[in-house]
């Protein structure tokens, strides 16, 4: 994962940020910000994330810090916690590492009115009775089928295509950040290669880091929010974690070799290849970013349908109704995504490109962009851990404006690589170790879990402990697993 390790200075600027200083690198147009305690600044200092931090600082037009939160690790030119905001009057561009491969890779929060007593005896069969139902593993394919001109659709209008099939609601809608469609997607901006690997996969999981998991409430930090979200203790709970699947994988392979030469073209100097970006408003940043709204509206999309799949499920599992076991989405948020937001930066409104790779949205109450129903409390932030232990739901706080552009951590952050892991799995039952914290865990192949074992990751405790204290993001409940699907 990146190498040696991080030897470069790094100077702490208070109890939860430390300073990577622009006189580091000749080029560097900004300090690097990274987000830390001293465990985690440990941490990443193990491999050469935070080198990647500095390097994004020399991307022309970038605004105030190169920024990476406290699950930051190794990337593919962005570490994965980075972000950046580009101001495009100012010649800033966009850069399709600073959005990774699995574009709009993100998760979405279902609660429901089951209890832990009406789950938890059956737990083993529920997980079961998932695993049939969810398609997941590497090029699986689902149960939705989409002509070319359907799938176009999907790019174009994301979610609010499925709700004219009755594959979602309005508050379903409401619940998905952007509303589950980003304007100014563009279907011709997606190659037909990329098309041809979408055309089944929508309504499915893949590999790797993503799942499927039934969660309780375990312990309730800000009662308000919790309320308003419909969270109790005890409450039963299903997270979504997937993204743009093969399609937006693809999207990205293609726009890398577009950008090839583009820093040359343009004039950029750039301490990485894997940095190679556009000016936002050339041809070849316009193009990326059609195409990449494309693909983020095809991740929604595809987190509905699981969630449709899910509801299904349930109904047939519990013999109830999806309604009436209030089976309501709580929110859905992206974590690899760029987009034009409005921010104030040296006290004047700018239209900026906020790079999110590896990191979520969190708009503080009162921010238009909230939800209604949600605009007292903030933006619901939903953070999965590991298989092993909790995952966290917090709400933006208005520090997150004032230091991250809006935004805050995604997750726990590998700790190994999905290589290292596996060979430290060598000789043991993932399965049966989880089984033994009461944790049941189905996956399509032995390496899935291997690859995402507990040991695999940071404590996301840890890194949801320095957002808070950091004002970019506040707790409101904690929930462990009781079971995950897994590809």
């Amino acid at each position: 994962m990146g190498g040696q390790g991080f030897a470069g200075p790094l100077e702490r600027v208070s109890e939860t940020e430390w300073k990577i200083p622009r006189s580091y690198k000749p080029g560097m147009r900004v300090d690097g910000i990274i987000f830390a305690d001293e465990q985690l600044i440990e941490q990443a200092k193990s491999d050469m994330a935070p080198e990647q931090v500095a390097n994004v600082a020399f991307l022309p037009g970038i605004q105030q810090a190169s920024l990476a939160m406290p699950d930051i690790h190794w990337g593919y030119g962005f570490c994965i916690g980075g972000v950046c905001a580009t101001d495009p009057e100012e010649g800033g561009v966009i850069s399709p590492g600073g959005v990774g491969y699995d574009i709009n890779c993100g998760v979405r929060l279902v609660r429901t009115d089951l209890r832990l007593e009406d789950v938890q005896p059956r737990i083993q069969q529920l997980v079961n009775h998932l695993f049939q139902r969810i398609p997941a593993g590497v090029g699986e394919g689902g149960p939705f089928k989409f002509s070319r001109e359907e799938i176009r659709k999907i790019l174009a209008e994301g979610v609010h295509f499925l709700k004219k099939r009755g594959w979602a609601t309005d508050s379903d809608i409401e619940c998905t950040e952007e509303g589950g469609r980003i304007a100014g997607a563009d279907p011709d901006a997606v190659s037909d290669k990329a098309i041809e690997r979408g055309l089944d996969q929508c309504g499915t999981l893949g590999s790797g880091n993503h799942f499927l998991e039934v969660q309780v409430v375990e312990e309730i930090f800000d009662p308000e929010a919790a309320q308003v979200m419909g969270l109790q203790e005890g409450g039963i709970c299903v997270m979504i974690h997937s993204g743009s699947r093969g399609l937006g994988y693809q999207v990205c392979d293609d726009a890398l070799r577009l950008f090839r030469n583009t820093p040359e073209k343009y004039g950029i100097s750039l301490p990485d290849r894997q940095l190679a970006c556009a000016p936002v408003n050339s041809p070849e940043g316009q193009k990326y970013l059609a195409g990449m709204r494309a693909a983020a509206n095809y991740a929604w999309a595809n987190r509905q349908l699981l969630m449709f799949l899910t509801r299904e499920a349930f109904e047939d599992f519990f013999g109830r109704p999806w309604e009436e076991l209030k089976m309501n989405l709580v929110y859905d948020v992206a974590h690899n995504i760029a987009k034009l937001e409005k921010h104030i930066i040296d006290g004047q409104e700018k239209l900026v490109c906020v790079h999110r790779k590896g990191a979520t949205r969190a708009f503080p109450p009162g921010h238009p962009e909230v939800p209604e129903r949600y605009r007292s409390i903030g933006q619901p932030v939903i953070i999965p851990g590991d298989m092993g232990r909790s995952s966290w739901v917090l709400v933006g706080q208005p520090g997150s404006m004032e230091k991250a552009f809006g935004t805050t951590c995604h997750g726990a952050g590998r700790l190994m690589s999905r290589n290292e892991a596996i060979r430290h799995a060598q000789g043991r039952r993932i399965d049966q170790e989880l089984a033994q914290k009461g944790i049941v865990a189905k996956a399509r192949s032995r390496t899935g879990l291997a690859e995402e074992q507990p040991d695999a990751y940071k404590d996301v405790s840890l890194v949801v402990d320095v957002v808070d204290r950091a004002g970019l993001a506040k707790k409101v409940a904690r929930l462990r697993p009781l079971g995950v699907v897994k590809g």
